[in-house]
């Protein structure tokens, strides 16, 4: 009788281990998740291979879809077996703010977090627009009320809490809080704008103030993500403000350089480009985008524009360099620019305005209207591969970035996220 209790006991704790070993093989790291804003290292560029280089006349296979996440323009984010967005959703008192948190197999809502009151008072108030930045076992989101969060990667529990508005004196854009925050190291990077802390550093292990840099003129933030990035031996954060592109030093926010030319006096949103000791950035609303050759002075840099062309209206959508060539929208177009000197390569109407990233030799853009297009990067002609019209389309525009990770395909539009597969068989 002893030996069959031991031995059924030992049969329990066995699949009881083998359920624990599934569990942790599920919410392990893939080798190409997609953690934080345009990809591992913000450029839009994703290393796998291994995907669809032509679809079907009706697009990929859809292989499941999640409904009821609220409202919002925030573009997912894919981490170790769970996929991340935000959104605005009825609550029995009032409508909240969220983070949320779906299983990456099958897209079944593991948790939803709120993080502040909803704000439909900015412009577009459909909810939120950040994408959430996952770093080990935490994530970073910023609501567009300026709630900036650390939560739990596995349970959504809070860990600390800042308001960029009360706590940085920032202040919040026409449209909102857009920026998804930046993690480097030890320190995670927002933007509050302003005269106080025109970019704050925070500890991201508890949230302390590690500095906060003022930028000269007192920017506001603007609707753009940070990037971080090491020039002629300078670490810095690059972000596009309310007048100008500035580079602040990593190791202590000193400002250390600025380039106006492509600001506009609406909205700048698409994240900055540097390549060696360039930057390229670009707006719309009449503006178009510029490259600067940035230099080395002692503790401090200039920026010198080489060239500014009215021929890269970059709304929101992003751009992409790949081998000395820029894509991106130009207003209605997708085009393709001489990254080195401007020089407009092509144009199509075919992709009009979306926006746009890179995997395995193809262009991913989607339209504003909501159509998904894959495009070859041919710096000579506009070649697609094959295009389909999203369903369960809502009446807002489609500003939430389309996704590639782990062989799927993501597409969020307000309350609804599309997973397709988009692996080669």
């Amino acid at each position: 009788m002893l030996k069959r209790c031991a031995a059924l006991l030992s049969l329990f704790l066995g699949c009881a281990g083998a359920v624990a070993l599934a569990g942790r093989e599920e919410f392990r790291p893939q080798p190409f998740d997609w953690p934080q804003w345009q990809g591992p290292q913000r450029n839009g560029i994703s290393q796998e291979t291994g995907l669809l280089q032509t679809w079907p006349k009706d697009g990929p296979r859809l292989a499941w879809k999640a409904k009821e996440l609220g409202g919002g323009y925030s573009t997912p984010s894919i981490a170790a077996g769970r996929i991340f967005g935000m959104g605005d959703r009825k609550a029995e008192d009032a409508d909240e703010e969220v983070v949320w948190a779906l299983e990456e197999r099958t897209g079944k809502e593991l948790w939803h977090t709120a993080i502040a009151p909803a704000n439909h008072k900015v412009g577009y108030g459909e909810g939120p627009r950040c994408t959430p930045t996952v770093d080990g076992d935490r994530l970073y989101a910023l609501g567009v009320s300026g709630d900036l969060v650390c939560l739990e990667v596995a349970t959504g529990r809070e860990i600390w809490h800042h308001n960029l508005v009360k706590d940085f004196d920032g202040g919040v854009p026409g449209w909102g809080y857009c920026e998804s925050p930046l993690v480097d190291g030890a320190k995670v990077i927002a933007t509050p704008g302003r005269k106080k802390a025109t970019l704050v550093a925070l500890d991201k292990m508890n949230g302390q103030t590690i500095w906060t840099s003022q930028v000269p003129k007192g920017d506001g933030a603007q609707y753009s993500s940070a990037i971080v990035a090491d020039v002629q031996g300078l670490r810095q954060y690059v972000q596009f403000l309310s007048r100008g592109v500035v580079g602040v030093a990593a190791d202590d926010g000193r400002f250390l350089w600025r380039y106006d030319h492509p600001a506009n006096g609406t909205a700048n949103i698409s994240t900055p480009i540097v390549s060696d000791s360039s930057v390229f950035a670009a707006s719309a609303y009449g503006r178009g985008g510029g490259l600067a050759k940035l230099m080395r002075d002692g503790s401090m840099m200039t920026a010198n524009e080489v060239y500014f062309t009215s021929e890269m209206e970059n709304h929101h959508g992003g751009m992409v360099l790949l081998d000395g060539y820029l894509y991106g929208a130009n207003g209605g177009r997708l085009a393709c620019l001489e990254f080195a000197t401007g020089k407009v390569q092509w144009q199509s109407g075919e992709a009009g305005k979306g926006s746009i990233f890179y995997a395995d030799g193809r262009l991913y853009y989607r339209q504003e209207g909501g159509r998904i297009m894959l495009v070859e990067p041919n710096p000579h002609k506009y070649v697609e591969h094959g295009r389909f019209a999203q369903p369960d389309r809502s009446r807002n525009n489609a500003w939430a970035h389309p996704v590639v990770a782990n062989g799927r395909l993501y597409i969020a539009d307000q309350n609804v996220l599309l997973c397709y597969d988009v692996k080669k068989q």
